[in-house]
């Protein structure tokens, strides 16, 4: 059926012919899948010619979106004739998919918004700090009109006002600080065991990024505030394990950007930022997958172990592995080790092994142990 590219890793499928049992469907499903594998993430499906859908098809694009949002993707349907769309919808199933009545809106839809809000908002934002560091460098810096004036050698002694809007203004260095963190935590996530330790690392990135402004808005010119900052910081231990040593490598780059902004050099911090965001795209695309091991305990009841059914949900998700421990008892105990794509689900590949692999009862993730 044909197939055209729209942009990058989007792509137009246009099936010609109805999506039914009996190989109209089961082909579909295996180029939908074949896409996804050959790095497809944004599909849109043309449905204007196909004038009838069953089960079979049905379960054709189900597993088409399953398997692209498992790599964070989308399946979009343009299109559909009145025929399709009621089966869709008895079948309970058209509000999973993203549907639009005309070709031309989900192309438009297809684009990758939100990356391009992004973006925009990136080059806003590192804009308007270069532009405020290089307009108001002595104000940021805190230096009043008395201290410009000496600098400009009229002869008088140096004397330090403060402005009544310095705390605003050390305000918006935080402002700045946070929104930088924000920026640069959005253009890197970070890799963590699990869901809730990326988010708590993706925080601990803005937070520090905050943290380095306000050290040094608290310490300004003062040597002996540098010294108790200093005594105060070596007290405090971080014991969280980070897996990516490329995300302390983040953290110690936002300090020094919150820094940055906390000195009033708005001009060094936007241009570090948009430096920064730049060098990470290009980092990702020059690395075309990056995998992580996992160690996945697998139990199944019985005494028999569904070892080709589990090799299957393997297989299908592309997942290397290798058979580690096995113990028999009541139950069936399989250790393997996995290597699979950082934006693996592990969730859903034990719901899969659940489903798909007959007497599986319980499966857990682990990293492995490291001799």
């Amino acid at each position: 059926m044909p197939a055209s590219r729209l942009a990058g890793a989007r792509i137009l499928l246009s099936p010609r012919e109805p999506l039914v049992g009996g190989g109209a469907a089961e082909a579909f499903e295996q180029q939908l899948q074949r896409l996804v594998r050959d790095g497809y993430r944004n599909l849109v499906v043309d449905l204007s010619d196909v004038t009838a859908i069953d089960s079979a098809g049905i379960r054709a694009l189900v597993r088409g979106h399953t398997s692209a949002r498992r790599v964070e993707g989308t399946l979009r349907l343009a299109a559909a004739r009145p025929k399709v769309t009621e089966v869709l919808e008895l079948s309970h199933l058209s509000g999973i998919f993203e549907m639009h009545e005309s070709l031309e809106a989900a192309k438009m839809a297809a684009w990758p918004w939100a990356a391009i809000r992004a973006a925009a908002g990136g080059t806003a934002l590192c804009g308007v700090l270069v532009w405020t560091g290089l307009r108001w460098p002595a104000e940021l810096a805190g230096f009043g009109e008395a201290v410009t004036s000496a600098f400009n050698g009229n002869g008088q002694a140096p004397v330090i006002s403060v402005s009544r809007f310095q705390p605003f203004i050390e305000l918006g260095k935080l402002i700045a600080a946070a929104l930088i963190g924000i920026l640069v935590t959005a253009v890197h996530q970070p890799a963590a065991r699990d869901r809730q330790g990326s988010r708590s690392m993706e925080q601990a990135q803005m937070l520090l990024c905050m943290s380095g402004a306000l050290m040094m808005i608290i310490i300004g010119n003062s040597l002996a505030r540098a010294f108790g900052i200093a005594g105060a910081a070596s007290i405090i231990r971080f014991r969280t394990p980070v897996d990516d040593p490329k995300d302390v490598t983040i953290l110690f780059l936002l300090m020094g950007l919150g820094m940055s902004a906390g000195l009033g050099a708005f001009a060094v911090a936007g241009l570090g930022t948009a430096f920064l965001c730049l060098t990470l795209v290009g980092l990702d695309l020059m690395v075309k997958q990056q995998t992580r091991l996992m160690s996945v305990e697998i139990v199944a009841s019985g005494r028999t172990f569904p070892s080709q059914r589990v090799e299957e949900v393997f297989a299908r998700n592309q997942i290397v592995f290798e058979p580690r421990e096995i113990a028999q008892s009541d139950e069936v105990t399989v250790k393997y080790h996995a290597w699979l794509d950082v934006r693996t689900s592990l969730d859903d590949i034990s719901a899969q092994l659940m489903r798909d692999a007959e007497g599986v009862t319980a499966v857990a993730w682990e990293h492995p142990k490291r001799v």
